[in-house]
């Protein structure tokens, strides 16, 4: 019994946020999956309960000198839990967003390739490219040695080596010291001879120590020579071999031929955060930001009077009274030019001389201003300039962020982009440099990496780092990653691309009865992909580890050994154990939605007709990243999905250059499109929307009421009131976020922040208003007996019924319900909505607006956090966009949703150099039908099953 018992996690009385009491027996060492809709406390099972107390317990295992640098855990609200190991959790949200972390350094593999290439690295010289090599002076004497014998031979110290000068005391010293001869830039002189140089030409100087004819019994005497030249040379030879080349030696890490020296190489020289490898302009970035002509002048076929320049300070220059319009004047006088040019039709020097200045030249400016008037004379530097002072000495906030959205990030003029020193870069493996290395896929390295040939002695030092980097990059390809590169940024990862580095690092470390805690780790990931997931997760768990998934996808359920369905609704109607057993027990239980769906009872419906496209808008020439060059044209009216599998160049093609370009001409944003050639059919829309899953508001202050506007109305109501109308209280009063009805103890956020030295910032509620944000007369004010509290702390389903009568606020909360958000409360703060919820809550604000009928919609992956039945509802609601005329595109490898889209466009074949074509585009009738197509293969079984 006692044995039985350890193979269970069991937890009792589970309360955290909305679990009801909940008590449940997780099988350890077993893959489980917990299950149900969006908000129904699955991850307050996982996350909140069972890896909280891990971690706490692990924590109080240390002692109190390590405790107080890590912070108090705080205990979960659950009665108990035996049987739990050790906990590592592997969500979305702990990415590093920092610019310096990379997939190399997250995983580990660059910190080994850095190990590689300063233990087995052949230096070059970073000028000529010329192999450098350190010799002992012994080895200098071994090689000449081994000239054919009867080789004459001059052994000479270069000292000078193109400086300037008379260098008269050198050759002065070299006399003094017993040399006869010396040969100055290639000719040989006598020392006893008069030697005049021009001090203005750049000379080269070697002075002969010794002349030699190659035959046994010299070694004792080269080696002295050797020594001599070294110590006269600062370490190094040159051998002048009579009628053959001449040969160079180096004692230390220097080019004999530039005399560039490089610094000893260790694995620091190889690392962008560490001032000894890192390139001196950019600091190991790799890139600078700087202000980019294109956002200060969008638009070049207007002219100046026009408002061509819209760069911060520059706007005043249409104002004639303005000084910037002034300077111009003025610069139109001296270079020949007018204001009402168009600037594309300005000649170069023209726009050189606005962007980059006069170059020192001043220029009369005539100016009347407020304090008289006057001539002054200004050297203009130029609009780049002129602005990137201001940008330097503004100390507002503010103003800084206003001036960056006129700077685009460029490489380094320095580095490339490689973030090192040019010393760094020129030390090769297999004639690669470690930037050439780590801008290859992975896929791409495991066969460089295999294909390596080493030397004997490289083949010994290098041996066990080869091993260990294949190994890791194994793990990657295991887990799909195989399109990215060690270079990439892990900001600008996916959440679940993330997920699967975490987790393959995890691999890596090969440890053994673990709780690992994922959180959706199929997201981003094709259907294909999906089996070499399930086999990594199944081979952590044979190690004997358990690992808890929360998870919706199909898939991983019935690879489960356990799924754990909880529900059986939202928020409030969540948060109990509905069914407990493999996926197919599950589908037997009635009470399961999740079950309902996994057996077919509740279907997704196909729409029983494709709607027709209204126009199409065409992109020509699409190049970003990996994009081939290719022309992709997109229907408009109708709801289209964008598939491929990971990396294959969905989100270049859609976010970088569809999104970004329309952005920029429909919504003006100031933002730069990625590689294409043009795009055709805009006129016909009148706005983009990019509804994503970034948070609706970054402080705790935002929430769903003030997003959707909702809060608005509501105050109004509130100040309608005969209470608010007698105390004479303005809508103003029931805002927390302005003096007057907020509690000041607080300033209206309820929680007050207590700082504490090395431990984690504890929140604490508000003694004076109890956490209730406003002050007491401000709570008396009641409407239908509720204070505007009370109705922050309503969800959407009790505040539909509380405001049904009042269309404005039912509206908006219809909408809200609509998209499955019943159980949100209205003041819940936005820094604690997930992704999926703050991604609906901006698809029902759009949906309560009027339509034009002309907008477009984008998503990137909607559906992630979604269950089938929330899947099932965002369905419906981007059709009900698309019948209202609008255009919805979406980048999706949700089957669910893609067979319900009415066109597919298919990008791939495979993810990184291998995709970037389409495939297939069509309805999803006709791309099921293409033998080419990855998605095709799969739509096929799931229209075969309607």
């Amino acid at each position: 019994m006692a044995e039985k018992k350890k193979e269970l996690i069991k937890i009792r009385g589970a309360n955290e946020h909305n679990l009801k009491n909940l008590d449940v027996d997780i099988p350890r060492n077993k893959l489980v999956v917990l299950t149900g809709l969006s908000g129904s406390g699955k991850s307050s099972l996982a996350f909140d309960t069972i890896y909280a107390e891990g971690q706490r317990r692990y924590m109080e295992s240390l002692s109190s000198y390590a405790r107080q640098f890590l912070g108090q855990m705080e205990k979960p609200n659950v009665e108990s839990i035996e049987g739990l190991s050790p906990a590592i959790s592997i969500d979305q949200k702990s990415t590093n967003r920092n610019p310096r972390s990379t997939v190399g350094t997250v995983t580990e593999i660059y910190d080994y390739f850095r190990l590689l290439y300063a233990r087995i690295g052949i230096p070059h010289c970073p000028k000529c490219g010329r192999e450098i090599k350190k010799q002992t002076a012994d080895e200098m004497t071994d090689q000449i040695m081994a000239l054919p014998e009867g080789t004459k031979i001059q052994l000479m110290a270069p000292v000078v080596r193109g400086r300037k000068g008379t260098h008269v005391k050198l050759l002065d010293r070299a006399k003094k010291s017993g040399y006869v001869r010396v040969r100055i830039d290639g000719n040989m002189y006598e020392l006893s001879e008069e030697i005049s140089l021009d001090k203005n030409i750049k000379h080269n100087i070697e002075i002969v120590v010794d002349r030699l004819v190659v035959r046994s019994g010299i070694e004792k005497r080269l080696a002295d020579s050797i020594e001599s030249v070294l110590s006269l040379a600062e370490g190094l030879l040159v051998v002048d071999v009579i009628g053959g080349e001449p040969l160079n030696f180096s004692q230390n890490f220097a080019c004999p031929d530039c005399g560039i020296s490089i610094d000893e190489i260790e694995p620091r020289s190889f690392s962008f955060n560490n001032p000894f490898g890192a390139c001196p302009v950019c600091f190991g970035l790799g890139y600078k930001m700087e202000f980019d002509e294109d956002l200060m002048i969008p638009d070049k076929s207007l002219s100046i009077n026009e408002g061509a320049i819209v760069v911060t300070g520059w706007q005043s220059c249409t104002d004639k009274s303005s000084f910037t319009h002034a300077i111009l004047e003025a610069l139109c006088k001296e270079y020949h030019f007018d204001l009402d040019t168009p600037f594309e039709q300005y000649p170069k020097e023209i726009q050189d001389v606005l962007f980059r200045g006069t170059n020192g030249k001043e220029v009369k400016v005539y100016y009347k201003g407020q304090r008289g008037e006057g001539i002054y004379d200004v050297a203009f530097d130029g609009l780049i300039r002129n602005v990137e002072r201001r940008y330097r000495e503004t100390g507002s906030e503010t103003m800084k962020a206003e001036y960056e959205s006129f700077m685009q990030i460029t490489p380094c003029r320095e580095c490339g982009g490689q973030r090192l020193k040019k010393g760094a870069l020129a030390v090769t493996v297999g004639d690669k440099n470690i930037s050439d290395v780590t801008a290859m896929s992975i896929e791409r390295l495991q066969r460089f990496i295999s294909s390596l040939e080493l030397s004997k002695t490289q083949q010994m030092i290098g041996g066990q780092i080869l091993k260990e980097i294949k190994a890791r990059l194994q793990f990657l390809l295991d887990v799909g990653l195989e399109y990215l590169t060690l270079a990439r940024a892990t900001g600008t990862l996916s959440g679940g691309e993330a997920q699967r580095i975490r987790l393959a690092t995890q691999i890596g470390s090969g440890l053994v009865g673990v709780a690992y805690i994922l959180d959706e780790p199929s997201i981003g990931l094709h259907q294909r992909d999906n089996d070499k997931l399930l086999a990594t997760l199944k081979h952590l768990r044979d190690l004997g580890n358990t690992l808890i998934v929360v998870e919706h996808d199909e898939d991983t359920m019935f690879a489960a050994d356990q799924v754990i369905d909880i529900g059986p609704g939202a928020g409030e109607h969540g948060g109990e154990l509905v069914a407990q057993g493999t996926a197919q027990e599950i589908m037997k239980v009635e009470r399961s939605i999740t079950g309902a769906y996994l057996s077919g009872k509740i279907k997704i419906p196909v729409p029983e007709t494709r709607a027709v496209p209204t126009g199409w808008i065409k992109v020509v020439g699409a190049a970003e990243n990996n994009l081939k060059n290719i022309d992709v044209k997109f229907p408009l009216g109708v709801m289209t999905c964008v598939t491929g599998v990971s990396g294959s160049g969905k989100s270049s093609l859609v976010n970088e250059i569809l999104y970004k370009s329309m952005a920029k001409k429909l919504n003006r944003a100031r933002v730069i499109p990625g590689k294409h050639k043009r795009i055709e059919g805009l006129e016909m829309l009148d706005k983009v929307i990019d509804i994503d899953q970034s948070p609706i508001g970054r402080t705790p202050r935002s929430n769903p009421a003030t997003y959707t506007g909702v809060f608005d109305l509501i105050r109004d109501l509130f100040a309608a009131t005969a209470d608010a109308k007698a105390k004479g209280y303005k809508k103003g009063r029931f805002s927390f976020n302005v003096k007057g009805g907020r509690c000041e103890a607080c300033s209206g956020d309820g929680i007050i922040k207590i700082e504490m030295h090395f431990l984690p910032d504890v929140y604490v509620p508000c003694e004076v208003c109890g956490g209730k944000r406003y002050n007491r007369e401000t709570l008396e004010v009641k409407y239908k007996g509720k204070s505007i509290y009370d109705v922050l702390n309503m969800t959407v389903e009790e505040a539909l019924h509380f405001f049904e009568n009042v269309p404005s606020i039912r509206r908006k909360m219809e909408t809200l319900y609509d998209v499955g958000l019943s159980y949100i409360r209205l003041g819940q703060p936005s820094t604690t909505l997930s992704g999926g919820e703050a991604q609906r809550i901006k698809l029902a604000t759009e949906l309560s607006r009027r339509s034009t009928g002309k907008t477009v919609y984008i998503l990137d992956e909607p559906t992630t956090g979604l269950h089938f039945a929330d899947v099932h509802k965002l369905t419906e609601i981007l059709r009900r966009l698309a019948a209202d005329g609008n255009t919805v595109i979406v980048i999706e490898h949700n089957l669910d949703v893609i067979k319900t889209a009415d066109y597919i466009i298919d990008i791939g074949p495979e993810g990184g150099d291998k995709g970037g074509t389409v495939v297939a585009c069509g309805t999803p009738e006709e791309v099921a039908e293409n033998p080419n197509s990855y998605t095709g293969k799969y739509i096929k079984m799931m229209l075969d099953r309607k």
